[in-house]
């Protein structure tokens, strides 16, 4: 079934958790995050980024990750992830998808501002939550390897964070505080008690992007501090790689098939692990 975005939130703050928002842009990975709804019957956030229209068109896979949302008895919500523009995003929310995200950090703030309060307005008079980020990460969200550690100097700022959600109304705010896109080269670098600054100055829940790769621990202290959705895809779609290397391999392997199948399996125990690093409910 499809929830609200303040309504996952709601949950998260509630049993002090993170939620898992998972980019889906291929279908395996799609199903696998739907079989980790069903069995944990907690709040997943089926996303898709404009950036990923090079793998699949949101046209293609939206529906289905709208229809397989609202069919299922575990609660969903479906995100436009990293939208570039407010066009894309309007075609995401015209096709039932019912949370958005405009991706305005690479431009002069006044700019971010400026983008992010059209989108809001425009969501917002569609019942939509709408998440904003302020702040520069490295790496990007198709999960091509990341250089290096964050740049401290692209941080977000608490006073940053405070007035561009005071001037734009987002529901939720994307902040930088030491986690890049893609594969970690070197353990990364937290800055927890920004991330509490942040969410203090924010008042609106904090959302954690490059959050693959992460340790339990490092999971559970960003959380505490006011993390309370956490984007996830480059380490499921390298589970999924991984596991089908040896089996594309075999010459006993004839149909694609059976790789479709061991990819959805192996997404689906990775997805599990990572939802559970948020909620320790769900931990076995």
């Amino acid at each position: 079934m499809l929830i609200s975005m303040k309504e996952a939130y709601a949950y998260a703050e509630q049993n002090e958790c993170g939620l898992a928002a998972v980019n889906t842009p291929f279908f395996e990975l799609l199903l696998a995050a739907i079989d980790v709804g069903e069995e944990t019957n907690t709040p997943i956030i089926l996303s898709f980024a404009q950036s990923h229209e090079k793998y699949v068109g949101i046209d293609e896979i939206g529906p289905a990750m709208v229809t397989l949302a609202e069919r299922s008895s575990a609660p969903f919500v479906v995100h436009v992830d990293h939208g570039e523009d407010i066009d894309y995003i309007a075609r995401g929310l015209d096709m039932g998808f019912n949370s958005c995200m405009i991706d305005g950090s690479l431009l002069p703030f006044e700019d971010n501002v400026e983008v992010t309060s059209r989108v809001v307005q425009m969501a917002h008079e569609r019942g939509v939550a709408v998440e904003g980020e302020i702040g520069a990460m490295s790496g990007n969200e198709n999960g091509d390897p990341s250089q290096g550690l964050a740049d401290a100097s692209l941080y977000t700022t608490p006073e940053e964070a405070a007035e561009f959600v005071r001037r734009t109304g987002v529901d939720s705010l994307a902040a930088s505080f030491g986690t890049v896109h893609g594969l970690y080269r070197q353990k990364p670098n937290l800055d927890y008690g920004l991330i509490a600054e942040l969410r203090n100055a924010a008042g609106v829940p904090l959302v954690m992007h490059g959050g693959s790769g992460l340790s339990i621990k490092e999971y559970r202290e960003t959380i505490k501090q006011g993390v309370r959705k956490v984007n996830y895809y480059t380490y499921a779609a390298k589970a999924a790689l991984e596991a089908v290397r040896p089996l594309a391999a075999d010459d006993e392997t004839f149909v694609f098939s059976d790789l479709a199948a061991r990819a959805r399996e192996a997404v689906r125990e990775d997805i599990f692990a990572f939802s559970a690093a948020l909620n320790q409910t769900l931990a076995r």
